[in-house]
């Protein structure tokens, strides 16, 4: 195999893999792209369908802020132009919102968001040049159990593809209640990749 094609694979393979996918199986599929058999995730129809709708509003201000911008700016750039793009869309949300942290039914901290959108979810915007890892997933995890919040996005404005750094993370707590189950404390990987 030539040295090009295989460094592509490993690129291919390597951008895909998360530290949440540690004991992932990679698999094959016609497209050449390498996937990870994932822990359940919630399906779009399961999702409230007001909710559903407004993430893919924010998820097409971002493409095309990012189609627009492109990469490289720094994080507040974007966290304006999203604000701009989420005003012009008529979607309530609030920009760098604090949430606090509670422990035992004390107050022991706070934790920032950069939007609070319809009161329903979170978006983090990131603009840094590497992939959304394992901590960014299970920081937004965290602050949606403690806001007891259903969904979060992760948008890395500082990717060539945008659909390389947009993550939707689900709070496994939330689902098991819509899907009428209990929740296993070894089961926490529910998530998405969002595409373009």
């Amino acid at each position: 195999m030539p040295f090009a094609l295989c460094w592509r694979l490993h690129e291919n393979s390597s951008r895909h893999r998360h530290a949440s996918d540690a004991t992932s199986v990679p698999t094959n599929n016609r497209s050449n792209k390498v996937s990870y058999n994932r822990k359940p995730t919630l399906k779009d129809d399961e999702l409230d369908p007001s909710l559903a709708e407004v993430s893919r509003t924010v998820i097409g201000c971002a493409i095309e802020i990012h189609k627009t911008l492109g990469p490289g700016f720094d994080r507040s750039v974007y966290e304006n132009a999203l604000a701009h793009e989420l005003r012009k869309h008529e979607v309530d949300f609030g920009l760098r919102h604090t949430f606090p942290v509670e422990y035992d039914g004390e107050k022991v901290g706070e934790h920032a968001v950069s939007f609070y959108v319809d009161e329903r979810f979170v978006v983090q915007v990131l603009a840094e040049d590497r992939d959304v890892t394992g901590f960014d997933r299970d920081s937004l995890r965290a602050q949606l159990r403690a806001a007891d919040l259903d969904l979060g996005l992760i948008i890395n404005f500082h990717r060539r593809r945008l659909r390389d750094g947009l993550v939707r993370v689900l709070n496994p707590d939330r689902i098991d209640s819509i899907r009428g189950h209990q929740h296993d404390e070894d089961d926490d990987d529910y998530e998405d990749e969002e595409d373009e």
